[in-house]
């Protein structure tokens, strides 16, 4: 089901009695990485990440992510700081502690957008060599440069190949992979009272220090795209006639 990240962010955590506030996802995957999670009462102050393999089923009545976790473990797990570049070596030792393989070994995140293969990677010791070997290899405190905080690109501004059209207002993300399969864009400086969605795979580059998303389409092509409704559901028969759309102009899908 695709849901707004901007409602996932406000899901409670059960077996942390916590609740997510931010989404890191891949931007040359557009996967979510991780979930940033605030430990509520149990911890005050402090945050933990989540990576998705964690999650179990979604609760979309009470907006709760249940999580194959307990309480404890979440409450033992490795300090983090979330106001701080996500390192390697932090992945790593997140990983090394639940005793899961890295999305780095399994080639999981490889498959990028839209990827709908198993959610779970398989355990490996924790004691042995390749763990070793993969903590040692891992980069000990550079941030990774594809690492992206939701709400930090929730404030960028969008430009189409012959001008601007908006800003980012918010992602649509698949509850079963966690793949962004569109940014929904806020058009009032350009088309007052209309939100469109745009496909990452129209994103030719995304210039983070000037806080701008750049499209590989034109302000006419978005603006006959299918008409997005955010109170209604996106469902296949959208999808279709937006991909055909974009498609029928041109536009490929990238590999």
């Amino acid at each position: 089901m695709l849901r707004k990240a901007s409602e996932v962010t406000g899901f409670t955590i059960g077996a942390s009695d916590g609740a997510i506030i931010d989404l890191l996802f891949d931007d040359s995957t557009w996967l979510v990485r991780w979930f940033v999670v605030d430990t509520g009462h149990i911890l005050p102050g402090r945050k933990v990440l989540l990576p998705p393999l964690v999650l179990g089923h979604v609760n979309h009545i009470g907006d709760q992510l249940s999580v194959r976790l307990t309480k404890q473990q979440v409450m033992d797990s490795p300090d983090t700081n979330s106001d701080e570049p996500v390192s390697r070596r932090m992945e790593a030792n997140l990983y090394d502690y639940y005793g899961w393989t890295p999305y780095w070994s399994t080639g999981f995140y490889m498959g990028g957008y839209g990827y709908a293969g198993s959610m779970i990677a398989p355990p490996l010791p924790i004691g042995s060599t390749l763990r070793q070997r993969e903590r040692t290899q891992a980069e000990p405190s550079s941030g990774d440069p594809n690492l992206r905080s939701f709400r930090e690109v929730s404030r960028y501004s969008i430009e189409a190949r012959d001008g601007g059209i908006g800003h980012v207002g918010d992602f649509l993300v698949e509850d079963v992979d966690w793949s962004i399969h569109y940014l929904v864009v806020d058009t009032k400086s350009w088309w007052p009272g209309k939100k469109v969605l745009i496909s990452p795979m129209s994103i030719r580059e995304i210039d983070w220090s000037a806080q701008l998303v750049k499209l590989d389409v034109t302000r006419k092509l978005i603006e006959d795209s299918p008409v997005y409704d955010e109170k209604t559901m996106v469902d296949r028969a959208y999808e279709h006639g937006f991909h055909a759309h974009y498609e029928g102009a041109g536009v490929k899908e990238k590999s």
